[in-house]
This record gives C-alpha cells, sequence and structure tokens, in this order.
C-alpha cells in the first residue's frame, strides 16, 4: 500500500485514512485479527469486565433518570468483550427489554463479536443513523477507543504560520496551509506537532440531527489541552504492529497491517460538543471512573494505575441539550 503514494504528496489524514479504513486494503476493515493478547494491540475490554460494568452503571443511572426505553448504542465494537460485559450487567429485569445496538464496519471484527455474542439480543449496524432510527432517536451512545482510530491533521507552527503534513516520496514534508481547523491548541508553541481529529467532529456532526435524547460515553487515551502534548514536540501520532510501538517513519511501513493513532485532544471534544448541542456532565480519568468497582485482581488494578491506564485514559460524559 505504501507504493500507491510514492509519486504524489499525500495530506497525512487521508494516508491514515487508506491505511486504516479503506475497503478493501484497510487495516480495520480488512486485516485486523482480533484485539487482545493474540492481535496487534489490547484493549481495556478486553483485560478485564471492569468497563463494562461501570457503562452498565451509567446507561442505567441514565435510563432511570430519564424514564427513556434502555436503549444502547456502542460505536466500534471490538471482539465485543465490552458489549458482553456491559449486557451482563445491566439489571435483570431492565436486560430483558434492552435493546442492544453496535455500529462498526470492520468485517474481521464483526464476525469476531457475533462469535462472542452468539446468545445475546444484538443488533449490527454499519452506520450510527440506522441505529437511532431502530432507537427512535433515543439512546445512550458510548465508545471505547474511538476517537483515536479517526484520522487527524498534522499542523506545525513555523513563524506565526501553519504547515501541514504530507507524505511524499517516502518522506515527511510540510507544506504551508492557508487557515487551521477548529481547535483548541491554535495557540501552540513554534516547530511542535500538533493533531486534530476534524475527521471525528465532521462524523459526529452527521448524525447529530437524528439524535433527540441521550447521553455520550467517550472513553479514549488522551488529555485536554495543553497537557496532551507535555513532553511531545513531535506529536502523539505512533503505530503498533505485534504489540510493538512503530514511531517516525515506521508509521508509514506495513500500511493496511498495523494501526496507527493519535492521543484524543479532549478540550477539543468539549468545544465542539458545546458548539454542537451536547452538555459536558463530567470529564474524569480512567482511575476515577471504575474506582466504584474495583476489584483486587491484577488486572483491574492496572487499569487503574495512575502511573499507567488509569491515567492516560479519560472518560467524557456528555448529554444531548
Amino acid at each position: 500500500m505504501l507504493n500507491h503514494y510514492s509519486n504524489r504528496a499525500v495530506r497525512f489524514d487521508q494516508f491514515m485514512q487508506h491505511a486504516l479504513h479503506h475497503p478493501e486494503k484497510g487495516y480495520y476493515a480488512k486485516n485486523i485479527r482480533t484485539v487482545g493478547k493474540s492481535g496487534d494491540f489490547s484493549t481495556s475490554a478486553t483485560l478485564s469486565p471492569i468497563l463494562g460494568k461501570s457503562i452498565a452503571h451509567t446507561a442505567h443511572a441514565w435510563a432511570k433518570q430519564s424514564k427513556l426505553p434502555l436503549n444502547l448504542i456502542e460505536v466500534g465494537a471490538g471482539d465485543g468483550s465490552l458489549a458482553k460485559s456491559v449486557i451482563e450487567n445491566i439489571p435483570f429485569f431492565k436486560r430483558l427489554k434492552l435493546r442492544y445496538h453496535i455500529v462498526d464496519t470492520s468485517s474481521p471484527l464483526i464476525e469476531k463479536q457475533k462469535e462472542t455474542l452468539a446468545s445475546k439480543r444484538v443488533h449490527w449496524h454499519t452506520e450510527i443513523t440506522s441505529a437511532l432510527s431502530d432507537c427512535n432517536g433515543n439512546a445512550f451512545i458510548f465508545s471505547n477507543e474511538l476517537v483515536d482510530a479517526f484520522p487527524v491533521r498534522v499542523f506545525q507552527k513555523k513563524n506565526s504560520t501553519w504547515d501541514e503534513l504530507y507524505f511524499s516520496d517516502g518522506a515527511e514534508v510540510f507544506k504551508e496551509v492557508n487557515d487551521l481547523p477548529e481547535t483548541s491548541a491554535k495557540d501552540h508553541s513554534e516547530n511542535r506537532r500538533i493533531e486534530v481529529h476534524e475527521s471525528y467532529r465532521t462524523w459526529q456532526q452527521s448524525w447529530l440531527p437524528s439524535w433527540k435524547n441521550g447521553q455520550l460515553l467517550t472513553i479514549d487515551y488522551g488529555d485536554t489541552y495543553p497537557e496532551i502534548y507535555h513532553r511531545r514536540p513531535e506529536g502523539t501520532i505512533r503505530g503498533y504492529f505485534h504489540h510493538h510501538l512503530r514511531s517516525g517513519i515506521e508509521i508509514y511501513q506495513n500500511a493496511g497491517h498495523q494501526d496507527i493513532t493519535a492521543d484524543v485532544n479532549f478540550t477539543d471534544l468539549m468545544q465542539w460538543g458545546e458548539q454542537d448541542g451536547l452538555d459536558t456532565i463530567s470529564f474524569i480519568s480512567q482511575n476515577e471512573y471504575l474506582a466504584p468497582f474495583a476489584r483486587q485482581t491484577e488486572q483491574d488494578q492496572f487499569l487503574m494505575h495512575l502511573d499507567g491506564s488509569g491515567s492516560a485514559f479519560k472518560v467524557l460524559l456528555q448529554q444531548k441539550r
């Protein structure tokens, strides 16, 4: 796939979109095998059911407060481990009326999800608008490690102007741009990279009009600005190939066969949400979110550790205004 770009300059987000989501060659669309020990990376849900228990509690609290049916929409469901845990931790009588929807476009992962959730009443969709239609627009929507998989645009300020990252002839090059997408990092230091998840906001804006009532729970690694770039002059983009970290020019190698990701700027998500009709209910660390349900197991303590996942992952809860 790298040869696809050998004779022309391509913007980084376009490369990332092609490498991850191309319907025939993309990593997520076709080539990912699974997540967890036998995949290229693990998620919290593949290590412990505690995250599912926490999400089930949040979703059930929303349904009880709003007095609406318990419609759950999970976007990007991995191998199905999180869905299984969430469903099993919904109170029994509520579970009987639960409508659980998964939105995913990865053929290999959907197969794994259907194996994991064979005995569950789950509905699959390739578009979130389809799931919202089945819920009459009322739903608790959540994701775990979704935003980081959206292509990012990469910028660097130089002499008070912004340049954007391209890949050309096997090397990274920067080209001057006329304007910067809306971001909280617009006053960032010179000669330091930033990433903007513009594609995520565009996607979110496309389905928000179909959503009438509910809450949106976003769990991902990242931070608020400027903390997200602390000691990271080269930004946060990296790749993972069989659990091995890839950086620099290695990100462009094995395109379509490895994960590419960037940390999430949660300040952007909150500011965009406020502009698009979402109120921020809470923003906390994964440690704080999991604490009420944590056990003394090695896995739970690992997910809560303040020198690791417990602080690296953040939990943002927003509500449709």
